[in-house]
């Protein structure tokens, strides 16, 4: 091997002391993720109803919900691997791609309440999810790039917290509008559900705006400046990085994916089939029933989601106690137990008893994984590898896309509360296959300058 060769393989490495932030200046930086989680709150709970509201087969919502998956598979990796060449001095690198996916939620959460077929519904989906995926990947390699190792913690769970915060609003608020709001538009949907999508569309925006113009981002030094002007800009460099990137993966980093297909294949089960489960266990099955079903799901999942931000600075200490590994392992069992236990309770109160552990798992999944992620990959390729994460969650999401239909229809008797039940025996899978993973010890606040392979760094 040439000394050429030998000396693009080493790492080039700078020691960086990162200021430390003090916890207003983390939650301001965090803010935004309370707009971008609103709308996935929506996406969660409310466009499945709204596909059966213009008319949709419930057998076809895993097809009709291709959009995350796909959108998620081919966006985040690339935006992220392009937010990692990029840096302006006026808006800086990860910026301007989550304040660009902001204004995409916002004009399809606004336009999304109009749609009259369910045709144009699945078209909107895929620009809500273009969107939303433009702004999330950019987002958490940006609170990567500003925090030291001390308080990536922090960081990640507080993002947590606005997760659970947005997600919260968004149900409760279709609960909420439900009791004031009446009527329909002429394609059936109600205008309460109108009012939730208005109200999304607005904080979708406002609250990314408020992070960008409050946290501003560290410059490169002149190494990693150097290193950026001397990458080929484009879309054809930044899909090789990405092969790249796959194929140099941690193992540890591999194990992980695992954990995801269990993991995020049970949670769009859930979310898909939770309100037809409400409905089926506790309310009539008829047109009033469904409606009524949908806003308390929308309680019920924002309860869940109180339950996030409320434990969401607690798993900090956890984590820092007992092990990453253990306290997702954990929380992902308190899920499995939950969900098994929620199809059979036909009393709407004693729903939000169950689940209490999904929501405890909710804040883990939005932030303990990172944690460990961020201490497998080197700093100059957080954008990348936060794609490739989010294709880790992605593809269970299409694979379920495409399976879960035809395992709804022959193997659970096309019953939405078996679907639940079977999202909570992948939940249990995933806490087991956490156990496989070995965790990764704290690191210093080094700054890889240049790409090296994983098995070096």
């Amino acid at each position: 091997m040439s000394s050429a060769k030998q000396s693009s393989m080493q790492q080039t490495a700078v020691v960086r002391q990162k200021p430390l932030m003090n916890m207003k200046q983390i939650l301001l930086m965090n803010v935004g993720f309370f707009g971008i989680q609103y709308s996935f709150g929506m996406q969660q709970t409310a466009i499945n109803p709204v596909y059966e509201f213009l008319g949709a087969d419930p057998a076809d919502l895993p097809i009709l919900n291709l959009a995350g998956p796909i959108t998620g598979l081919l966006i985040q990796p690339l935006i992220g691997a392009l937010s990692d060449r990029t840096w302006s001095p006026r808006w800086g690198r990860r910026k301007p791609f989550f304040l660009i996916g902001a204004i995409g939620c916002a004009l399809c959460l606004f336009l999304f309440p109009f749609v009259t077929a369910v045709w144009m519904a699945v078209m909107l989906l895929w620009l809500l999810d273009a969107s939303n995926n433009t702004a999330m990947e950019p987002y958490r390699a940006f609170i990567a790039d500003k925090l030291p190792p001390s308080q990536l913690g922090k960081g990640f769970l507080a993002q947590a917290f606005f997760t659970g915060l947005g997600i919260t609003l968004a149900n409760i608020s279709l609960f909420v509008f439900q009791q004031f709001i009446e009527g329909a538009t002429e394609a059936g949907i109600p205008y309460w559900v109108v009012g939730s999508f208005m109200l999304g569309a607005v904080c979708s925006i406002a609250t990314v705006l408020v992070s960008v113009l409050t946290t501003p981002e560290i410059p490169p030094t002149k190494e990693e400046l150097a290193a950026l002007r001397a990458k080929k800009g484009g879309l054809v460099p930044a899909v090789k990085e990405i092969g790249e990137a796959i194929r140099e993966m941690p193992t540890q980093l591999r194990k992980l994916a695992v954990v995801y297909l269990f993991q995020w294949y049970g949670m769009v089960c859930y979310w898909q089939f939770v309100a037809l489960s409400v409905a089926k266990s506790v309310f009539p099955d008829d047109l009033q029933g469904k409606e009524d079903a949908v806003a308390w799901t929308g309680l019920v999942n924002g309860w869940y989601n109180i339950i996030t931000f409320s434990v969401a600075f607690a798993l900090v200490a956890f984590a820092r106690r007992r092990g990453a590994k253990v306290v997702h392992c954990v929380c992902l069992l308190l899920a499995a137990a939950g969900l098994m236990f929620f199809p059979f309770i036909d009393n709407k109160f004693l729903l939000f008893l169950p689940i209490i552990g999904l929501g405890i798992a909710w804040a883990s999944i939005m932030g303990v994984p990172y944690i460990m992620a961020v201490r497998m990959i080197p700093s100059s390729r957080y954008g990348v590898y936060m794609g490739i994460i989010n294709m880790m969650i992605v593809v269970p999401m299409l694979i379920q896309s495409v399976t879960f239909g035809w395992i709804y229809e022959h193997l659970l008797g096309a019953n939405p509360n078996n679907a639940i039940v079977f999202a909570g025996v992948l939940l249990g899978l995933a806490a087991l296959t956490m156990l496989w993973i070995k965790e990764p010890p704290t690191i210093r606040d080094v700054d890889d300058v240049t790409p090296m392979p994983m098995s070096a760094h």
